[in-house]
């Protein structure tokens, strides 16, 4: 069993910026990517950005020059860096990694519960 938690995530003015973790934990053999996805209310989830075993990174272009991923393999999080938020950016934002349970396991993919991002004045 492998879980996702979120954090980081609240309320922010236009402009402002914020940081997302997400930290893998339980039965963990190795960690293939991470990334994140978003879903507004009434639409569907989209693709954000994800980084790969090594440190490859692909971002929406809805979100590049203004959105920054990396991650710490020792702790197997995955961070979301924020700026020049818009309102447009209000979604609840969920992580996910393709997790190996163990050396003869394929790797499946776990996604976190989501944490709420508001871009409001």
């Amino acid at each position: 069993q492998v879980q996702l938690v979120e954090s980081g995530g609240g309320l922010v003015q236009p402009g402002g910026s914020l940081r997302l973790s997400c930290a893998a934990s339980g039965s963990i053999f190795s960690i293939n990517a991470m990334g994140w996805y978003r879903q507004a209310p009434g639409k569907q989830r989209d693709f954000i950005a994800s980084i790969g075993s090594g440190d490859n990174t692909n971002y929406a272009d809805s979100v590049k020059g203004r959105f920054s991923i990396s991650r710490d393999s020792g702790k197997n999080t995955v961070y979301l860096q924020m700026v020049s938020l818009k309102p447009e950016d209000t979604a609840v934002y969920l992580c996910y990694a393709n997790v190996r349970t163990s050396r003869f396991s394929s790797s499946s993919t776990t996604w976190g519960q989501g944490t709420q991002v508001t871009v409001s004045s």
